[in-house]
């Protein structure tokens, strides 16, 4: 059972113009949806923000500086913008924003929820304890 990171997802929507966050895997399915956005949307943009992940991913090499890694990627829209980053071991955080957010304030809460949203998600080692089950 996966657990419940709404509250993850919510505290990145405490900047102002934040509107929607998903977290998505590699494979385009949600993993989690903030409030505010229903299940079937959260599950058509799942799949979107996956694809849309991979391509660019097979264009990051067209930067050429660096090592071709994706990162991060950012779309504007007439009515706002999408911010994509990778999230984790196979995930990636969505979210959705007005036009007039704060994008520095945005870049830096996505990275902080990132940070939270892998130490939520990683489980602590087993430790044996000498008892043969």
């Amino acid at each position: 059972m996966n657990p419940d990171l709404s509250w993850v997802l919510n505290d990145v929507l405490e900047v102002r113009g934040a509107r929607h966050a998903i977290l998505v895997s590699a494979d385009g399915l949600l993993m989690q949806r903030s409030d505010g956005i229903v299940r079937d949307d959260a599950e058509r943009n799942a799949a979107a923000m996956s694809s849309l992940q991979s391509l660019c991913r097979s264009v990051a090499p067209f930067v050429g500086g660096g090592k071709g890694l994706w990162k991060q990627t950012l779309i504007e829209f007439d009515g706002g913008w999408i911010f994509l980053i990778a999230g984790g071991s196979g995930s990636y955080l969505a979210v959705s924003t007005a036009l007039d957010v704060d994008m520095e304030a945005m870049s830096i809460r996505m990275q902080k929820t990132v940070g939270a949203l892998t130490k939520a998600m990683s489980a602590t080692p087993r430790q044996n304890t000498g008892v043969d089950a």
